[in-house]
């Protein structure tokens, strides 16, 4: 696009500049106080940001940590269920004080009302389960809607007590992190302490419940009493979280972060570090957010930050997201075309008693030896001349000194486990082969060495064939 230049289009654009000069030190300013405001954020210079943040990292932390467990005994929607729960014992906390003279608004009855209805709650889902022999998504369900149900019904008769005293009672459904007081955080802060101080004296414990209870159980360990112990750190954890992120949040806490942990390891210890670290980022980087962004509620803003780190988890994990698996996926294919295409020269050589370092084979003929296409056998070809494996000999293609050695260790291995499938998993010879081609590739080197062993098969560095090789008829 050209622009012609004229004088009444320079005068419309000396208009123009004049017109949006007042707006250049309003967007200064702006910039100038978000810019001041984040460093206040961040440096924790502003006494109610040090108590917020505090207060909800210890939370992410411990809700991290005791959710670790919870997720692996596959309990993770009952942190759903005990939050609902909790509803109508704050109400009914709040009723009984405000009837016995009180203001109603005393925190640590409304928390006790609320552990009280959570334990409650638990036993209702244990006592659904066990007796009516429903599934345990139905008890949950069940409780889950009859506990929330009947804490509205508790929340309308508090709000009818009259003057307004019933005020706040809803900050508990969905937090007030940001009127956070010191009281709150130290109070947050005991209790964190105290649920890591039972995960880490009952760490063994507990991994043994979350992975076998049931051999526990027949070793005499008291799997029951674990159990309920397990539960009631669900509930403390539960509790302490109401007045930051709130009932409805706060399952969120308990499940996102061991969720997100487990795309990094397989280890139960690292597994809830990194779920205590998850949390209790979140916590930070939730809280500081929701302090530059006023407008939004910062329980909420919490939770998005872990979900966040919980998408970034997925992606980048090292042991299950799916970038790692993607590029073990491709590797492992790699890994399969290039044996299949070793073993491929060897068997074309063998097949002809020639020597396998010496013979070339035609592409027609190596295309003939797998069901692969036309473009995917040049790609390996051209991978495999690169690595030095296979050189071009006459017009066709032979193995180098390295991929002779790589191929008499992949020919080598796949005998050794079709004489296995021979000799103990009765495979029929004609048909082991193709039983031998889906397993080959994963062998690790002891295994290997196992079956040499149990074959008494150290003598020769190449074991034969057990079945006719393709094109050969054996005597």
């Amino acid at each position: 696009m050209r622009f012609r230049r004229t004088s009444g289009g320079r005068r419309e654009l000396s208009w123009l500049a004049l017109a949006l000069l007042p707006l250049v030190p309003v967007a200064a300013m702006a910039e100038s106080t978000f810019a001041s405001d984040f460093v206040r954020v961040l440096t924790f210079q502003d006494y109610n940001t040090r108590v917020v943040v505090i207060g909800t990292m210890l939370l992410g932390l411990a809700s991290g940590l005791v959710g670790t467990f919870l997720l692996l005994r596959k309990r993770a929607l009952l942190s759903d269920a005990i939050s609902h729960a909790m509803l109508p014992g704050i109400c009914a906390a709040f009723v009984v004080m405000a009837l016995a003279g009180g203001s109603g608004k005393h925190l640590g009855g409304l928390l006790l009302g609320a552990a009280i209805s959570g334990i409650l709650g638990t036993a209702a889902v244990t006592l659904i389960r066990k007796t009516a022999r429903l599934k345990e998504d139905v008890a949950l369900a069940i409780v889950l809607s009859t506990f929330f149900g009947f804490g509205i019904v508790l929340l309308g008769v508090a709000q009818r007590l009259g003057a307004g005293e019933a005020a706040g009672l809803k900050s508990f459904i969905y937090g007030k992190t940001a009127s956070m007081l010191l009281s709150d955080a130290l109070l947050i802060a005991i209790f964190a302490a105290v649920a890591a101080a039972i995960c880490a004296a009952l760490f063994k414990e507990f991994g043994l419940l979350c992975f076998d209870a049931e051999f526990g159980r027949t070793q005499g360990w008291p799997t029951g009493l674990l159990d309920a112990t397990l539960m009631a750190l669900v509930v403390l954890v539960t509790v302490i979280g109401l007045q930051a992120v709130g009932l409805i949040m706060m399952v969120a806490l308990l499940v996102i972060p061991p969720s997100a942990a487990r795309f990094w390891t397989d280890d139960l210890r690292w597994m809830a570090a990194i779920s205590s670290t998850i949390g209790a980022l979140s916590g930070l980087f939730g809280s500081a957010a929701s302090a530059l962004m006023g407008a939004f509620p910062a329980g909420a803003i919490i939770v998005l930050v872990a979900t966040l780190l919980f998408v970034l988890s997925l992606l980048l994990g090292t042991r299950r997201g799916v970038v790692h698996r993607s590029r073990a996926g491709l590797m492992l294919r790699r890994k399969v075309t290039s044996q299949h295409l070793l073993r491929g020269l060897y068997e074309l050589a063998e097949r002809e008693h020639h020597d396998p370092k010496e013979t070339a084979a035609s592409f027609e003929d190596l295309l003939a030896e797998r069901s692969w296409t036309r473009a995917e056998l040049q790609r390996a070809l051209a991978r495999h001349i690169r690595q030095g494996l296979i050189r071009h000999k006459g017009g066709g293609y032979a193995l180098t000194r390295l991929g002779y050695y790589t191929a008499v260790h992949a020919v080598r291995t796949h005998r050794l486990w079709e004489m296995y499938l021979i000799a103990h998993a009765d495979v029929a010879p004609s048909h082991v082969d193709t039983g031998a081609d889906t397993i080959e590739h994963v062998l690790e080197p002891d295994l290997i060495a196992r079956l040499e062993t149990m074959l008494a098969d150290r003598g020769s560095v190449v074991p034969p064939s057990p079945h006719p090789l393709k094109g050969m008829v054996q005597t």
